[in-house]
């Protein structure tokens, strides 16, 4: 199962910032969700809300902000306590910081079209200079901005987010020729996995932040989950892969032929 953290890692640190990125990467996640709305001067920036009123100390739309200006915000209101102020990064600051990541979900906020179409340029030149073809997926539910996506770059891969069972969220996503479906876990079923997967699109599902439900999810054979804890989930998940245990090399049991021992787990 791959472990996105959510929003950088929500439930464990400061939503989209880079301590909260810097946090779950420390502790081996390598994918991330996190999302995008336009600064004043013309940048994709990590924040979730169209204003920093909720996240920050300050009031106004993330459009009436340049870039600088938002690093230099305190953008731990309303989250996770931490010792440090730490501000709104742009989505080249997280870049640079950790060019070694393994996957972006990078979903765009529904904002008005002018803004879109200036978001959607920067994202598509960010990919192209960058050659993120196979570690970015541009996930928004706004299906215009997805088919714009598209328009300008085939080969760059989409996602629809989705947690509405009508109109069917396959077919949409398969219209729109997405690479990704992510989709609400609640409505998520075995059917709409396996339909998504006969059209080729890895199925994610958010936000899910009980081990119980990721297990169920996983049964269904959803690709990857997107939760609030992904340090917490991410280790789970590896010591459930080497719980088999395995006795030293060269180490006997004298009582090795007795069929009735039962086999030992951890």
């Amino acid at each position: 199962m791959i472990v996105y953290g959510h929003r950088g890692a929500k439930g464990e640190a400061p939503e989209n910032t880079l301590a909260g990125f810097t946090h779950a990467y420390r502790h081996g996640v390598r994918h991330f969700e996190l999302d995008l709305v336009l600064s004043k001067d013309g940048k994709p920036v990590i924040v979730h809300d169209l204003t920093v009123d909720r996240t920050t100390g300050h009031q106004g739309s993330v459009g009436s902000y340049t870039t600088e200006e938002l690093a230099g915000m305190d953008a731990r209101r309303n989250g996770k306590p931490w010792p440090k102020a730490i501000g709104i990064p742009s989505l080249e600051a997280l870049l640079n910081e950790y060019p070694d990541f393994e996957h972006l979900q990078l979903e765009v906020k529904k904002d008005n079209r002018q803004r879109l179409n200036v978001l959607c340029n920067r994202l598509i030149e960010v990919i192209q200079r960058r050659d993120l073809y196979q570690r970015v997926a541009i996930t928004s539910s706004d299906q215009w901005f997805l088919q714009q996506a598209r328009r300008r770059d085939k080969s760059v891969r989409i996602g629809l987010v989705t947690d509405r069972k009508f109109p069917k969220p396959v077919n949409v996503a398969a219209r729109l020729h997405c690479d990704f479906l992510c989709i609400g876990w609640r409505i998520c079923t075995q059917a709409i996995v396996e339909d998504a997967h006969r059209r080729g699109m890895h199925v994610s599902t958010w936000t899910v932040n009980r081990i119980h439900d990721m297990l169920k999810l996983e049964a269904k054979g959803v690709d990857s989950i997107i939760t609030d804890y992904p340090t917490s989930t991410h280790m789970y998940f590896d010591n459930r892969s080497k719980s088999a245990l395995h006795l030293p090399t060269g180490q006997s049991r004298t009582d090795s032929t007795r069929s009735e021992d039962p086999v030992q787990t951890v």
